[in-house]
Parts: C-alpha cells; sequence; structure tokens
C-alpha cells in the first residue's frame, strides 16, 4: 500500500483544513516546495497536492507553485483541485504531475473526463469526496444525491484505474477513517482506491493494509506527530 502525505495548497502555503472548511486554516508550511522535499526525504514515495485555491474557484491559482513542487523532488506526485477543463490537465501533465485528479467535474461533465481518460489514461484519477455515503462537489460546499457506490461503478466503465475516496466527516478530525465504506467502495470495483481522511494511528494504517486498500493519503496526522512517516515505512519494508 502506498502512502501518500498530503501537501494542501492554499495561497501558496501549505496548509490543513479541518473538515474541507475554509475558515478553519492552519499553516504548516510557507512553502510547499520545501514540505515536498522534506517527505522525500522521509522516504515517501508519491505525494500527493492539493489545490485548496482552486478546488473552491475552479481557477488553477496555485499552478506555478505546483510546478515548482513537482520540479523539486524526483518522486512522483498526483494533483487535485480545481481541475474541470483539459487545459489545466494539459498544463499539469506537461510540469511533469504524474497523475492529475479530476473531482467535481467528474460528476458535472462527464464528457471531460471521458476525453480526459482517452488522452492521458491513467494518468487520470478521479477524487470522490462523500458525506454519508453520497457525493459532494465543489470543494465540499455541496451534497449531491450521487450515492458514492453507484459512481464508482459508472467511472469503471469509462476506464478509470484510480479513485480517491475521501470521508469529508473525518478529514482533519484524528478520528480514523471510514472503514466501513471503504470496504463497501473497495468490493464494489476492481478500480485502485486510495483511502483518505481520518488516518491517524498505525492501527489505521494496519486496518487499511488489510483492506487491501491501494494506498492512504495521510495529512494532519503527520504534521501534527501523531505518525511518523519514516516509521510506517519501516514497519511496512518488516512485514515484508
Amino acid at each position: 500500500m502506498i502512502l501518500f502525505p498530503a501537501i494542501d495548497i492554499r495561497g501558496g502555503k501549505c496548509v490543513r483544513l479541518v473538515q474541507g472548511d475554509y475558515n478553519q486554516e492552519v499553516i504548516y508550511n510557507d512553502s510547499p516546495t520545501e514540505m515536498a522535499k522534506e517527505w522525500e526525504k522521509q522516504g515517501a514515495e508519491y505525494i500527493h497536492v492539493v489545490d485548496l485555491d482552486g478546488a473552491k474557484t475552479g481557477n488553477s491559482l496555485n499552478k506555478e507553485a505546483i510546478r515548482a513542487l513537482v520540479q523539486a523532488v524526483s518522486i512522483p506526485v498526483q494533483v487535485g483541485g480545481g481541475i474541470r477543463n483539459m487545459e489545466i490537465v494539459d498544463q499539469h501533465i506537461e510540469a511533469g504531475v504524474r497523475r492529475v485528479i479530476i473531482g467535481t467535474a467528474a460528476i458535472q461533465n462527464q464528457q471531460f473526463l471521458k476525453d480526459a481518460v482517452n488522452k492521458y489514461g491513467d494518468q487520470i484519477a478521479v477524487s470522490i469526496d462523500a458525506r454519508g455515503g453520497l457525493v459532494a462537489t465543489d470543494g465540499w460546499t455541496e451534497t449531491s444525491d450521487v450515492k458514492a457506490v453507484d459512481l464508482i461503478q459508472e467511472l469503471a466503465e469509462i476506464g478509470v484505474k484510480t479513485v480517491i475516496y475521501t470521508d469529508i466527516l473525518k478529514d482533519g478530525m484524528l478520528q480514523g477513517p471510514n472503514f466501513h465504506e471503504l470496504q463497501v467502495m473497495n468490493e464494489a470495483t476492481a478500480i485502485d482506491i486510495v483511502a483518505s481522511g481520518g488516518v491517524t494511528t498505525e492501527e489505521d494504517v494496519a486496518q487499511l493494509r488489510k483492506l487491501d486498500m491501494y494506498g492512504a493519503i495521510i495529512g494532519k496526522a503527520l504534521y501534527e506527530g501523531k505518525l511518523s512517516l519514516e516509521k510506517l515505512l519501516e514497519d511496512d519494508n518488516d512485514d515484508k
């Protein structure tokens, strides 16, 4: 299972929000690039980046910060947040982003998603953000009537290979992931699922490994010292 340290960028800085609330922000580092280099130094094999300004506005306001980050590390980077047209997808891929994550637009504009998958294949992932099993959109500010488990089956038919699944009510709360919902999602499809939201303890990570998740995104728990990336990677190597 791949462990993805999360770097959320707002106003060019590395921040964390609580449950996606833009009024509850903590700045962890003024330089997302320096943060990425630190995670690489600790052994990260992949980095997860979210453009929070993009997620809220639909404009990729932090693309230069993301480009600088991608070029500063030698490990792959996946990027999401505000990716709602092919021009933004192209810009990220040209900047060296390994995987581009489409969120809101995967629901609101499926033709765009199909075009992106046709052009870039497995370099396109989809972010499913759910609240009570229903898909949320527009930077988590709106909840649709689409069931997450139905959406993931549609995505498989389109040819999507990777989904980032976030339980919003768990995100930033340090209370553990929604294991039941993740298991339901994983059993419903052959798509690779990356768990996001609430990963707090070594037991959480061990449980996700047991559920055979493709990956897990860890944010606040790393930044607040509740988890050590180096120790988690050591434990994983010991188990092999």
